[in-house]
C-alpha cells in the first residue's frame, strides 16, 4: 500500500497554513509552537531547526524526543475522521495535530488544548 502523501510533505511547508489559520481568529504563533512542543516534547530551538531543515512529517514524528503521554486523550472528528479509529500510527499523530491547531483556531483555552489536568 502506498503512503499518504502528507507524509513525505514537509512540516515547515504546511506551518504556514497553521499561523494563517490560528492568526486570523486572534491566536498566536507563540501559541501554535507551544502545541508542537507539547506534542512532540521538542526544544523551541529543536522545533525551528526542524521546520528549516524541510523534515517531513514521517521524520518529523519519528524524530521527536518524548511524545506527550497525554496526547491520547485528543479525541474527536478532523477532516471527517474519527481520530479514535484511526489505525495508522503516523496519520494518527498527524490529524491529533491538526485537531489541536483546530482548537486553537477555535478559540478553545491552552490548558483546555494541551489536555492539562484537573481542566474541564
Amino acid at each position: 500500500m502506498a503512503k499518504h502523501r502528507i507524509y513525505s510533505l514537509s512540516v515547515g511547508s504546511v506551518y504556514p497554513h497553521y499561523l494563517a489559520k490560528v492568526e486570523k481568529k486572534g491566536r498566536t504563533q507563540a501559541e501554535v509552537d507551544e502545541i508542537f512542543r507539547w506534542l512532540t516534547g521538542y526544544t523551541q530551538a529543536a522545533l525551528e531547526k526542524q521546520l528549516a531543515a524541510q523534515t517531513d512529517f514521517e521524520q518529523f514524528f519519528a524524530s521527536a524526543p518524548r511524545l506527550h503521554p497525554q496526547r491520547v486523550l485528543v479525541t474527536g472528528v478532523i477532516c471527517g475522521v474519527r481520530i479514535e479509529e484511526i489505525e495508522d500510527p503516523l496519520m494518527l499523530e498527524v490529524r491529533r495535530l491538526d485537531k489541536l491547531i483546530d482548537e486553537l483556531a477555535k478559540g478553545r483555552p491552552m490548558a483546555k488544548i494541551l489536555r492539562q489536568p484537573g481542566v474541564k
